[in-house]
């Protein structure tokens, strides 16, 4: 008798491991209970690739571009396949601990992943000569003691006083933005880490206008000073519509502001082409609008990110099927970009996956940048990431 009750005891503990399990897994994924419905990038952009079949000779996998203006630096990864640690130097990370060795007064940095440890350092030294520093991050991130180079580079932090404020929730703060000095912001889909900075597509802007750096100050704070997080923040931006020199900016941020109505909206108003480059792309609206597109006549392409561009709620299979000219990434790695380019001339871009949950539950933001020098850059970046897509340097499983 005693054997049977120790038996149904121990069937009862596992049921209930296995329930605590799933209930966890479902509140990391939001709403759809997916996986590719989290936009949780840490896992994919540090993994190893696996390796199909190998194209010789180095490969460049990003165009590694620049476009400047008098108001704004912009740049791309550019890394290399197979992987060579000797690569990894000069890279995006350089321009933003320049923009926080200039830091005199205030220095704000919101990242989702974090383990550079120069960037680390940047922010120790700007502490270290009266500057203040103040960081948002993501939980899953802080918390992250498996890996050291995270551990080491939060250690760095703390041990110079910086306070840090995560967000103590399920659905991720996905933000990577940096305000200097009330007056300079960087932003893009560059995450602070190694992986993002040598081995993913990404991009990263640097602003110089007081107005769109309020915007982000003002997002900082409703998360470092207020506590509050996704759909519980605020509603509203200083400075949404913002003419700098002659080219128009939009800013907004996620979950408080309407950031799906206004991409449906500028592609609606699409003319002549619709270009696209989605780590994660399953929002049905966005993706609506695109195919639209497509149907009305305009040149309408796309790159997805292989990794979950399978999956039921991805929109990859739903363009294939409508006949767009879409493909999956050909970095062995991970594309990481979050873009759009209208027309030639106007780019949206930033944090935002296209996903409902980067809409209703993450902590982002978002540009839309009509200046046609800026989508000339991001449109020499679609056409590599393209031509990768169409002959990849090595296959991923």
């Amino acid at each position: 008798m005693s054997r049977r009750i120790v038996i149904i005891v121990s069937l009862v503990v596992v049921i209930a491991l296995i329930v605590g399990v799933g209930i966890f897994a479902f509140s990391r994924a939001g709403n759809n209970g997916t996986a590719a419905e989290t936009d949780s990038e840490s896992a994919a952009i540090r993994s190893t690739p696996a390796v199909v079949t190998t194209a010789g000779p180095i490969t460049n996998i990003g165009s590694g571009g620049s476009a400047s203006g008098s108001w704004y630096d912009l740049h791309f990864t550019a890394p290399k396949y197979p992987n060579n640690p000797a690569d990894h130097t000069g890279g995006l990370d350089t321009y933003l601990v320049k923009l926080m060795d200039s830091a005199t007064k205030t220095l704000d940095v919101a990242d989702y992943d974090f383990d550079l440890a120069n960037v680390a350092d940047a922010m120790v030294r700007a502490k270290g000569r009266g500057v203040t520093v103040r960081m948002v991050t993501d939980t899953d991130t802080l918390s992250n003691v498996k890996d050291l180079a995270i551990q080491s580079a939060f250690g760095k932090l703390k041990g110079a006083g910086i306070p840090i404020v995560d967000d103590q929730r399920g659905p991720i703060m996905h933000n990577k933005f940096t305000v200097a000095d009330n007056a300079t912001v960087e932003t893009g889909s560059w995450n602070y880490t190694d992986g993002d900075t040598y081995h993913l597509n990404n991009n990263q802007i640097i602003i110089r206008n007081p107005q769109i750096a309020a915007n982000y100050t003002t997002e900082f704070n409703k998360m470092f000073e207020r506590r509050t997080f996704g759909p519980n923040k605020a509603k509203g931006v200083p400075n949404p519509v913002v003419t700098i020199e002659g080219t128009r900016v939009e800013n907004y941020f996620a979950a408080e502001d309407d950031t799906v109505g206004h991409i449906v909206q500028t592609v609606s108003g699409a003319k002549t082409s619709v270009y696209f480059l989605a780590f994660s792309f399953t929002q049905d609206d966005i993706g609506n609008a695109i195919i639209a597109k497509q149907k009305a006549g305009l040149q309408v392409g796309g790159v997805f990110e292989t990794t979950g561009s399978q999956v039921p709620t991805s929109e990859y299979g739903k363009m294939k099927q409508a006949g767009l000219e879409v493909y999956t990434d050909g970095n062995p790695w991970v594309m990481h970009h979050k873009v759009i380019i209208i027309d030639e001339h106007i780019v949206i871009f930033g944090s935002f996956n296209f996903s409902d949950n980067a809409a209703k539950q993450n902590d982002e933001n978002l540009l839309i940048v009509d200046n046609a020098d800026i989508a000339k850059a991001f449109k020499a970046e679609y056409d590599r990431v393209l031509s990768l897509a169409k002959t990849p340097p090595a296959k991923k499983k």
